[in-house]
């Protein structure tokens, strides 16, 4: 039988045992651990500001409808449409005939106009005469008069022939007077059958219909038999010089950013794209839908018809300013502002004051300068003082 070991050699085997055994669980916890100093930085989306062209715009839509409308309507009553020599689509020059009513009655009362006007200019000659006639009395009455008057101072003459004479003097004097009303009622009488001759050419002319000026027929509503009456819809309606305008929308908070000239951008069904100017603004907004009208004269753009439908941009603004991508620009409750990357990676909010929205770009007007780096994207997850991995969109994440 062996004897046992001394107790020294038995407690330097024990503890190196121990020590033996300890060994992977050290090596373990030292694992958990390492993470824990050397934690994971998330690499995020930056960009930089840079100085950019900004575009303004206010979406419109509206529909194609004449710049200048012409209504016609028959100026006579109760005649007959006779003729229709235009139809919708033709295009007419100024005094263009474009129908005639039927004016057999309209000649009969011009016939008689022109009579009456011949009978009057007649009464005016026998007015004339009558005042030559009763001046030529009132001569001789005053002449008979001077020599009763004579006779009886000298004692030749009765008191009765003197009295007579004054009589006759008198009534020529009365005479001559009424002569000259005559002519006057015979000019005033001449002066109204004038108005009649005139007012009877006038209709029997307005029996012709002719285009005020030159424009494209776009509607038509006589036939021929009808009653002509001023009443109603017109026989035809121009469209002045075959110009059409977009007579379009704005919501009533852009409606005051937009003024006469500004360049609009359209497209128009079954036409494309054109350009146009704002060539009139309307004062009122409707109450019932909050949306004011503006007019828009197109450039020549062939194949537009009335009633298209057209929608754009009216372009109100434009300049060169300090811009960041739209998704770096965050909000709260105190306003706009921006994760600004400074030293060391380290986020650094920003309040900032923002102008146009253009092309995904953010216009910056106060609170950074240009070249300053900043979160483009899920700025919404980090905070100030967060530190991340910068990656601009060109580059790749590093390792």
């Amino acid at each position: 039988m062996k004897p046992f070991p001394p107790l020294h050699r038995l407690y330097r085997l024990a503890r190196a045992a121990a020590l033996f055994a300890a060994l992977p669980l050290a090596s373990l916890a030292s694992d958990l651990a390492e993470p824990a100093k050397e934690p994971n930085i998330a690499s995020v989306t930056v960009a930089s500001t840079a100085q950019t062209d900004l575009v303004g715009q206010v979406a419109v839509s509206g529909t194609l409808v004449a710049q200048d409308e012409i209504l016609v309507y028959p100026q006579v009553n109760g005649s007959t449409i006779e003729t229709l020599l235009v139809d919708i689509g033709d295009s007419v020059a100024a005094g263009a005939v474009l129908a005639r009513l039927n004016n057999s009655t309209l000649a009969a009362q011009l016939a008689q106009s022109e009579a009456e006007h011949a009978r009057a200019k007649a009464s005016i000659s026998q007015a004339q005469s009558q005042i030559l006639s009763s001046q030529a009395s009132a001569t001789q009455a005053r002449a008979a008069l001077e020599r009763a008057q004579t006779l009886r101072q000298n004692g030749s003459g009765t008191q009765a022939a003197l009295d007579q004479a004054i009589a006759a003097d008198q009534t020529a004097s009365a005479g001559l007077t009424s002569a000259k009303d005559g002519l006057l009622v015979a000019q005033a009488q001449l002066g109204q059958a004038k108005a009649q001759l005139d007012i009877a050419k006038l209709n029997l002319d307005r029996a012709t219909l002719r285009a005020p000026a030159a424009g494209l027929i776009s509607d038509r509503n006589g036939q021929i038999g009808a009653i002509a009456s001023s009443g109603g819809e017109p026989i035809f309606r121009i469209i002045r010089d075959g110009a059409l305008e977009v007579e379009a929308e704005v919501i009533e908070t852009a409606l005051g950013s937009i003024s006469v000239g500004d360049t609009a951008r359209l497209t128009i069904a079954g036409a494309g794209e054109t350009q146009g100017t704002v060539r009139r603004i309307s004062p009122t907004v409707d109450p019932r839908n909050r949306l004011g009208k503006i007019r828009i004269a197109l450039s020549d753009v062939t194949g537009l018809r009335s009633g298209l439908f057209a929608s754009g941009q009216v372009i109100v603004e434009e300049h060169s300013g300090l811009s960041v991508p739209t998704t770096a620009v965050l909000a709260d409750s105190k306003g706009n502002y921006v994760l600004v990357v400074g030293e060391d990676s380290l986020l650094e909010e920003r309040r900032i004051s923002t102008g146009l929205i253009w092309n995904g770009q953010r216009e910056v007007t106060k609170g950074l300068s240009l070249n300053e780096t900043v979160v483009a994207r899920a700025g919404a997850f980090f905070a100030d003082g967060d530190k991340i991995n910068p990656v601009f969109p060109d580059e790749s994440p590093s390792e």
